[in-house]
């Protein structure tokens, strides 16, 4: 298979998936005319969906950059192996818009809040494989990289990943502290110094270590 191929398919699967999400969210359904206060309380009840929508649309963002970094980027080939790690991801990837509507509409369950958290982790974790995958493969020859550049990578791909783990285990306790730390991880990706201000304190424990 060819690289742009895959990069191809990629840009078309996510671009269908966010746009997909948007669709989730349904306009409210009167018969007749209805008065401006009707409407906007029917809106205020949908904002539990705009949220997830807003949560889903920059998690995927966020993810797709950082494929398109590993394939087209860090790869400079692809092999088979390479390509199913992809049909994993494409598959979790594919998931969103569903966990995303079963968030925003029942955004006080744990277990709308699990699966949302588990979707994430699935995402993540499959695209650390592939990058992992790249850089051990004796079949892909990758772009040179440092090591801080590798670390700050992984920490963008890695952060969403613990936070929705934590995200689980603080549901059982705090739905909304569940939620405010899928809107935390989210928000270290899309900032551009994030890792660069974490990285502060891990070499500063380093140092005294």
């Amino acid at each position: 298979m060819k690289q742009i191929r895959l990069d191809q398919l990629a840009d078309s699967i996510f671009a269908i998936v966010m746009t997909i999400l948007v669709f989730e969210i349904r306009i409210p359904d009167y018969v007749g005319i209805i008065n401006e206060q009707t409407l906007l309380n029917s809106l205020i009840n949908l904002l539990p969906v705009f949220l997830s929508y807003l949560l889903s649309f920059s998690l995927l963002f966020t993810y797709w950059r950082s494929h398109h970094f590993i394939e087209s980027i860090l790869a400079k080939n692809i092999d088979t192996k390479f390509s199913n790690l992809n049909a994993i991801f494409f598959f979790f990837v594919g998931l969103v818009p569903f966990s995303s509507h079963l968030l925003g509409r029942y955004s006080y369950s744990q277990i709308a809040i699990i699966f949302f958290a588990l979707n994430i982790i699935f995402i993540g974790f499959t695209l650390f494989k592939m990058r992992q995958y790249i850089i051990n493969s004796k079949t892909i020859e990758n772009t040179s990289f440092t090591k801080k550049e590798n670390e700050h990578a992984n920490m963008h791909i890695l952060f969403p990943v613990v936070a929705a783990a934590i995200a689980i285990f603080v549901s059982f306790f705090s739905i909304s502290l569940a939620i405010l730390l899928f809107t935390l991880a989210i928000l270290f990706n899309l900032l551009e110094k994030s890792t660069k201000h974490i990285f502060w304190f891990i070499d500063l424990w380093r140092s005294k270590n």
